[in-house]
This record gives structure tokens, C-alpha cells and sequence, in this order.
């Protein structure tokens, strides 16, 4: 099936446009192929954007900016009509995501339902969007003094996406972005852009007007481009680390969020209960292929419990069905790129070499590695100190609670961290001590709700998503007083 945002050919494959000015037009620039991730074969292309393309982008942008007169019920009734668009065609949705990603069945319905909920969370958000009365008559002097203050847009948005989320993520962005009176320009992940654009064509269905949403495709030297232009107010930015310091230094003062890399941990204490535990930590390190910034990748284990939890978690991973994602029952399916699985497969194997016991999984075939487990990982192996965003789980075991603490801080990424026991004392010390931007107790470091402000501290970045709260950081606050 063809959509308004691809050119439709009669030979070849169709070449998936961009969005400007309320237009889906084809990029001037070169393009590259998208690929069916489990078959390795490509299925539509997609032309990046000229530089000519981008600054016409921004200054339509900025335009519509200054000419939205949308009231807070207007913008919060435009994004609950998108959650309504995208209810009805979840399964269509579902489709084009599938394709691009490779992602499984159930994760791409989680992240539907997940997307429709942030919908309706900002829209609520968009009709109470104000600031505060401020009790100036207090201070010596100011009895005649009324004062209060005003949330103020702040202009052009820039949001850049990552293929993981393709379309929770982006919503994410641009829909707090929108709730608070900005115009957003979009830059999808080149691996996942159809996802984008089917969720922007959403907005454009639900009354948007035209300019304030528009999407333009290309790599970094794009988003470099758009960046030179000031009147891009704030840039929202989700990737690595190593892309995320040449944002922020281009960004100069203004102002950015930056949700970046990370080593996640989940912590075992020794009266965890497994029972619960386990499952969520398999459901946290295999879905999405192991491709969430915040999927398990080392389990800290007391050492009293490191025995059964090897037995236990190595038979729930070698249970779990991987290959096909279209298979309903697929629980992993391929990584973003065969380069990507190549990568996870070595780091697998040079582990082995050094000493680690694989008690799961370990092999390859094309893109999807199986998912897998090792013990015995010592934190100087590339799965013990760098990011593997693959479907691998290391247990590393530890004596007094203290020392998993310290093991989670010992890395320069402070993203999320979870924690499994029923002692209150080491909840309360974990949630003092780690550097993260989230601990959750009897969840794993993969738990999040919508609304929750998520984001990092350290080298996993700052800034804060979350309606409520990215609504807050994508405007100014503006004080207002009055002498009676």
C-alpha cells in the first residue's frame, strides 16, 4: 500500500517525502534505502532534504509561529482528535511500523497503545497549560501589588527522533512541543521514517495548521544545517551520546533536551522476590530486540541467589521464540541493522573468549540475534562497560548492597536503574545514592508510564520528557505584575 506521504511508482520503489508547509513533497537530495529489517531487502527509498528545502522548512515554521491563534482547548481538542485517528487505524499504523522496524507484533501494539495515551495525557495538559499567582503582597513594601505569571512558547522546535520509538518518541516531542504553542520541524530516524510521517499525516488530518508541523529527512549534516538557523529555539534530541555533545555544542544558549546513551541495570537483592522479578526482567531485556535505552543489560545479583537465578533465567531466555517478527508468538525479532547484530554477535563472543558462560542464546542469523545470557561478566569486557543495545542480558553478582550501588555509579551513564527487594532501608539508600534520573523498586530499570518525567543525569543526558514536564521546559515563564 501507498500513502499520501510516499510518490507512488510504477517500477522501483516508491520514495517515502517529507512535509512541508502542509505538502508532502519528494527531497531534492540523495537518497538511501529503507530496509525490511528481517529480510534484509530494501522496500521504498527515502530522499533527503536539501539545505534549500530545510531553510524554507524553518522559515514557514516560524511563520505559522507567528500566525497560530489556537486557544489551549483547540490544541488540547486537535491532539485527542489524533488519539482518536490513531485508535481507528492502529492495525494500519501497526503495518508500517512493522516494516521498517522489525519490530514484533506486541511491540508494536504496546507502542500504539502507548502513543495514544501520551496523546490524550497532553491534550489534558494543553487545557491547563498556565503559570502561577504569586504571592508578591507578601514581600515588605508590595501590599498594592497583584502578580502573577504567564507560560509563553518559545518558538520553532526541532525535534530529532531515533529508530527504537518511532512513534512514542516522536510523539513525545512534538506533541508537548504543540500542546505549549510552538511549531515543531521533525527529523526522523533515516531507518524508521514512514512511522514518522504516518503519525504527522494524523496531525494534519486532525486540523493542524499548516507550517506547524513539518518533517524533513536526512543525516547529521541536516540537523546541522537546521541548527544554524537561531530562530530554532530549543532542540529535542534523542541518541547517542557521542551525537548528543555535538548538539549541545552547537546549541550554544539555547535551550536543549537530551535523552542520550546508557548502560541499564536492574538489581537482585538477596530477598528479592524471583517469582515476580524474573519475568520482568525478561520482558525488559528481549523486547525490542534489546533496543531500548533502558533494556535490562546487566542484572546485579546477590550472590546467595546468583545460583538459581542463572538456573531460572536461563531456561525462561532459551524458552523464548525469536526469528520472524510477523510470527504473533515472536518474542525478538531483528536488530536495526545486520551491522548492528554483527557488532552484539562479536561483543558476545569476545566476552566468551574472556571468560563469560553463555547460559542462553549467542548465535546469529542475519539481522536477529538470539536472545541471550551470559554470567560471569566482568565489567572490563565491551558488554560490561559499553552500551550493547542488542537482546543481551549479563548477571554479575555481589555481596553487601552497598557494592551494586557502587556498580551502577561506576559507569558514566545515569538513566535508570530497578531494584527488587522488600526492604525499605535499601530502597530509600538505592534511591538517595544512584545517579540516575530513575530507581524503581520491585520494577526493573525498563519501567515507565507516560506521564512520569523521564530522562537521564551523567553521560544518559538531561531534560526531561513527559507531557506536564516537557510542556514546561518548551516555553518561558514571563512574570507579570500589576500596581493598584
Amino acid at each position: 500500500m501507498t500513502y499520501e506521504f510516499e510518490t507512488e511508482v510504477a517500477n522501483g520503489l516508491p520514495k517515502c517525502r517529507m512535509l512541508l508547509g502542509g505538502d508532502w513533497v519528494e527531497g531534492a537530495g540523495a537518497s538511501q534505502d529503507i530496509l525490511d529489517k528481517f529480510h534484509l531487502k530494501p522496500f521504498a527509498q527515502l530522499p533527503a532534504c536539501t539545505e534549500a528545502q530545510i531553510q524554507k522548512m524553518i522559515d514557514l515554521g516560524v511563520a505559522a509561529f507567528g500566525a497560530d491563534r489556537l486557544s489551549p482547548h483547540d490544541r488540547g481538542a486537535i491532539l485527542d482528535r489524533v488519539a482518536g485517528l490513531l485508535q481507528e487505524r492502529a492495525e494500519e499504523c501497526r503495518e508500517v511500523m512493522q516494516a521498517e522496524t522489525g519490530f514484533t507484533v506486541s511491540d508494536c501494539r504496546n507502542e500504539i497503545g502507548r502513543t495514544i495515551q501520551t496523546l490524550r495525557l497532553t491534550a489534558e495538559e494543553a487545557r491547563r497549560f498556565a503559570g502561577d499567582v504569586l504571592p508578591v503582597a507578601g514581600a515588605a513594601g508590595q501590599a498594592k501589588r497583584t502578580a502573577f505569571t504567564l507560560r509563553i512558547p518559545l518558538g520553532l522546535v526541532l525535534a530529532v527522533t531515533p529508530f527504537n520509538a518511532p512513534l512514542n518518541t516522536v510523539t513525545h516531542k512534538i506533541a508537548p512541543a504543540l500542546a505549549a504553542g510552538n511549531a515543531v520541524i521533525l527529523k526522523p530516524a533515516g531507518q524508521t521514517p514512514r512511522t514518522a510521517c504516518f503519525i504527522s499525516s494524523l496531525f494534519l488530518e486532525a486540523g493542524l495548521p499548516s507550517g506547524m508541523l513539518q518533517v524533513f529527512h536526512g543525516g547529521g549534516a541536516a540537523v546541522a544545517t537546521a541548527m544554524k538557523d537561531q530562530r530554532v529555539r530549543y532542540i529535542a534530541f534523542t541518541g547517542s551520546t557521542g551525537v548528543g555533545r555535538k548538539i549541545q555544542a552547537q546549541a550554544e544558549l539555547r535551550r536543549t533536551q537530551m535523552e542520550l546513551g546508557s548502560i541499564a541495570f536492574t538489581v537482585l537483592a538477596a530477598d528479592a522476590d524471583l517469582d515476580l522479578a524474573l519475568p520482568k526482567v525478561v520482558g525488559a531485556g528481549y523486547r525490542k530486540a534489546g533496543q531500548v535505552c533502558t533494556s535490562v543489560q546487566i542484572l546485579l545479583v546477590q550472590e546467595s541467589l546468583k545460583a538459581e537465578v542463572e538456573r531460572r533465567m536461563g531456561a525462561l531466555v532459551g524458552a523464548l521464540k525469536y526469528g520472524d517478527p510477523s510470527e504473533d508468538d515472536c518474542t525478538t525479532g531483528p536488530l536495526i541493522s545486520l551491522a548492528d547484530a554483527e557488532r552484539v554477535e562479536a561483543w558476545v563472543n569476545e566476552a566468551v573468549a574472556g571468560g563469560a558462560t553463555c547460559l542462553a542464546g549467542g548465535t546469529r542469523s542475519g539481522a536477529v540475534v538470539a536472545p541471550t545470557l551470559l554470567s560471569g561478566v566482568s565489567r572490563a569486557m565491551k558488554v560490561g562497560c559499553e552500551e550493547i543495545f542488542g537482546p543481551v542480558i549479563c548477571i554479575e553478582s555481589f555481596d553487601a548492597f552497598p557494592e551494586a550501588l557502587e556498580r551502577v555509579n561506576d559507569t558514566p551513564y545515569g538513566l535508570a536503574t530497578g531494584l527488587f527487594t522488600n526492604r525499605l532501608d535499601d530502597a530509600f539508600l538505592a534511591a538517595r545514592q544512584l545517579q540516575v534520573g530513575g530507581v524503581h523498586v520491585n520494577e526493573t530499570s525498563s519501567s515507565r508510564w507516560d506521564s512520569m518525567p523521564y530522562g537521564g543525569s551523567k553521560d544518559s543526558g538531561f531534560g526531561r520528557e513527559g507531557p506536564h514536564y516537557a510542556m514546561q521546559e518548551m516555553s518561558e515563564e514571563r512574570v507579570v505584575s500589576f500596581s493598584i
